[in-house]
């Protein structure tokens, strides 16, 4: 599978400056379903709309609200979130080295890979190699999509790999998960490390497979083949209408409902 390029630009630090592609290292294996009218198996689509005035409103009528209380907003324009965004970037400035050893999994939130582009090819093997060694990473700041992300660059088997991280202002306190006990008996904790010890294996990610997803899609390839497909009717959209909000519209149905009793 070919590997689709979201982002190119240098990695860079000192004196060093290696161009690189940034690419997807992750494929999720969520089964995704669309929702069809049972009728004519037409896809649905989302609207946006007005409980107020119980109406679907047009994409020019819609603006952005923060909510700092219930049913109290500020209200931003695009043009101000604007001002405030940072201005993209075609390097991954890697303000220092860490021991990575020290970041801990909580985080960690998405992996990607860095390829080397044309003629960056020596100083990246060269990167990794001393990364490996080391065992160090990189921080940087990366702007992607005008967000600005937290991020480790790393060795990872011979490839770089850049994982986005989370900003220590979105950890949840641990304090209260762990719970207060009193002496761990002694007899009691070499049971428990025996029995680790007796299970204790090598990771190996191959034996370890998505098996509702498996079975979903064996589902669906059977049903394909015995009972076909069905194919939605084709339609034009009308011109300024968003996409449908399904809970609005089951509210306005029990509504209507409710008129006719």
């Amino acid at each position: 599978m070919a590997l689709q390029e979201i982002w190119n630009g240098t990695v860079s630090f000192s004196l060093v400056a290696i161009p690189v592609k940034l690419v997807r290292a992750v494929e999720p294996g969520r089964v995704s379903f669309r929702l069809l009218h049972s009728k004519d198996y037409s896809p649905l689509a989302r609207r946006m709309y007005c409980p107020e005035e119980e109406k679907m409103i047009p994409a020019d009528e819609i603006i952005r609200g923060y909510e700092i209380a219930p049913d109290n907003y500020v209200v931003i324009t695009d043009k101000e979130l604007e001002s405030v965004s940072p201005e993209r970037s075609r390097t991954i400035e890697i303000i220092e080295f860490i021991d990575m050893k020290d970041v801990p999994p909580v985080y960690y939130d998405h992996p990607y890979y860095l390829v080397p582009s044309k003629g960056g090819e020596k100083a990246y093997c060269l990167l990794v190699e001393v990364m490996n060694q080391t065992n160090k990473g990189g921080i940087a700041k990366f702007v992607l999509r005008d967000r600005e992300y937290l991020v480790a660059v790393k060795s990872t088997d011979g490839a770089l790999t850049l994982i986005t991280l989370h900003y220590s202002g979105e950890i949840l306190p641990d304090e209260d998960i762990a719970p207060k006990t009193g002496k761990i008996d002694p007899g009691e904790k070499g049971r428990m490390k025996k029995i680790i010890k007796g299970m204790t294996a090598d990771f190996d990610p191959d034996k370890y497979t998505n098996e509702r997803s498996k079975k979903i899609m064996e589902l669906l390839e059977r049903k394909a083949k015995e009972k076909g497909t069905v194919e939605a009717p084709e339609f034009e959209e009308e011109e300024g209408e968003g996409p449908v909000d399904l809970v609005a519209v089951l509210e306005e149905s029990m509504r209507q409902v409710k008129k006719h009793r």
